[in-house]
């Protein structure tokens, strides 16, 4: 399925912006000069933010199986739930592209300061962390030179330091062109580029998806603030924190940084997967807590179980009624366990299914949840977390409940909002009456102490459901919330552990292969291996 916006292709192929390169972060930044003349900043940003989340990281992609949102039972139609990675695959295309919008910007506006400079230092930084997150180190201030065919790494600290510069860099420059009157100010209700902006954000929330995007980094390092004096962590999530006028952070949903689907371009990712829904269970992980806490999100997730709400004769409303698959269950037994013969009439199956009508009946998205990339909610919790460190001053628990009530205004649940309720292939079950305040009670913030952590991090991850790509995962390698499933035979790993990182890939390891044997023995005793932690983790 292509789930990217095709526009940005046309464009580029009419504009003829040819960016050609042998490796894959190499620093080979070759292009066309005729083409080039003929380029728009507004051509190159459409690339960039049609092509800013991968396939994988999409609802219902393989990103959302190593979350443990989702679990498959048929590896044909949705993929293996192992976790024995190999090579990565990297962002290079989009600091090439964000090198690309930074040069055309600045032939357009005759070097001047302009909002495109901005968006090119948020993707660079961008492209670096998605990156690095996967492997370590990597190569990152000599990626771009063209004449650098073999860069040389930057540790995982310095590709941070560098990150969060260009972020600070990337706010100060859009601070300036709201606020200073100069030749390209801009308003900050208007939209960025209506054009070449997939999200149609305006010129101030953008600003804000840059500084949220800052929090997100910063609370990142949250095992390494107290050893890492040059990146100051405590006091840039307290700068940006303190000074709103000049750090601009998110304030609602209407903020988020959120893709949007189509039926003509970008149809959503699991429409045409409709006549498969045998084939993925929603995750223990998930179920298990939402179901204890009763969590309103439960009927919004997925289906009752076949074999609770069937056999056993449940009402739909027991949250007993939906069961997670574990990852721990080899993909053979979950198989054998479900129903596959195109109709619910004899299904039995012990796990409750991917919910239909709000995932697989729409071509367009419209019956789904937004997709969120970087969301108001996380942010929440993420200053939560920062509050509860004692990084920053503030009501933590404000924050936390912040964060909950902005994941459930996203799903539109309200106190005595109806939530209709259907089997795996879209019949209608019945219908449940929502009741957010019991689950509000039943996660009552325990103040700002270890168990206070955890129920933010475990609320960030519910709240991060089939979005925000991997982001679920990297918290709870950081943190170790919540209890993610590992130790069985579904695993797929020799020791039967997640693994902990990617392997770098094969192009890198080819063409810059002395700077890649260097950063290996450096990093992992010359072991380039998925049971390693980075730096950012150990």
């Amino acid at each position: 399925m292509n789930y990217k916006n095709s526009l940005s292709k046309i464009l580029l192929t009419i504009l003829t912006v040819v960016i050609s390169f042998t490796s894959c972060f190499d620093g080979d930044l070759y292009q066309n000069p005729n083409a080039s003349e003929r380029a728009t900043p507004s051509a190159v940003l459409n690339h960039l933010t049609a092509n800013m989340v991968l396939d994988d990281e999409m609802p219902y992609g393989a990103a959302h199986r190593t979350n443990q949102y989702y679990v498959s039972n048929y590896s044909y139609y949705w993929g293996s739930n192992y976790y024995n990675w190999t090579s990565t695959v990297e962002r290079y295309e989009i600091l090439r592209y964000a090198v690309k919008l930074d040069e055309e910007a600045q032939r357009q506006y005759d070097e001047e300061l302009n909002i495109y400079q901005a968006l090119s230092k948020f993707y660079k930084a961008y492209s670096a962390i998605w990156f690095s997150q996967r492997v370590g180190d990597i190569p990152f201030k000599e990626a771009g030179d063209p004449m650098n065919l073999t860069p040389k790494f930057d540790t995982q600290q310095e590709v941070y330091a560098e990150a969060l510069t260009l972020l600070k860099e990337a706010n100060t420059v859009m601070q300036t062109l709201i606020t200073q009157s100069s030749a390209y100010s801009v308003s900050g209700n208007a939209v960025l580029d209506q054009s070449g902006d997939i999200f149609g954000l305006t010129n101030l929330q953008w600003q804000k998806v840059i500084n949220s995007y800052r929090l997100r980094i910063l609370i990142s390092l949250s095992r390494r603030a107290e050893d890492t004096p040059n990146l100051a962590v405590k006091e840039a999530f307290r700068e940006i924190l303190n000074n709103p006028s000049q750090n601009p952070i998110m304030e609602s949903n209407t903020d988020n940084l959120a893709y949007k689907f189509n039926a003509a371009y970008n149809p959503y990712p699991t429409f045409n997967s409709k006549s498969y829904t045998y084939g993925a269970n929603i995750s223990k992980t998930i179920l298990d807590i939402t179901t204890s806490t009763q969590d309103p999100r439960t009927f919004i997730y997925g289906t009752p179980a076949p074999a609770q709400y069937k056999v056993a004769a449940k009402p739909i409303s027991d949250f007993t009624a939906y069961a997670g698959a574990s990852t721990n269950t080899p993909q053979a037994v979950l198989n054998a366990g479900t129903d596959t013969k195109g109709t619910t009439d004899e299904d039995q199956g012990e796990y409750s299914y991917v919910n239909y009508k709000r995932y697989f009946s729409s071509q367009d998205g419209s019956s789904a949840e937004p997709y969120i990339v970087i969301g108001y909610s996380e942010m929440c919790f993420n200053i939560a977390e920062a509050i509860a460190r004692g990084w920053v001053s503030g009501d933590a628990e404000s924050w936390y409940n912040k964060g909950i009530n902005a994941s459930l205004q996203l799903y539109g649940i309200s106190d005595g909002s109806t939530i209709v309720v259907g089997d795996r292939q879209g019949g209608t079950l019945g219908s449940v009456t929502a009741d957010p305040g019991t689950f509000l009670n039943n996660v009552a913030y325990k103040g700002n102490n270890a168990g206070g952590i955890e129920q933010i991090v475990t609320q960030k991850y519910v709240s991060m459901f089939n979005n925000s790509g991997f982001e679920a995962f990297y918290n709870w390698l950081r943190t170790g919330y919540p209890t993610f499933q590992e130790g069985g035979d579904g695993i797929g790993t020799a020791d039967k552990k997640l693994s902990r990182r990617w392997m770098y890939p094969s192009d890198e390891i080819s063409h810059n292969n002395e700077n890649y044997l260097s950063s290996i023995q450096q990093q992992y005793a010359g072991r380039d291996v998925v049971t390693d932690n980075t730096w950012l983790n150990k």
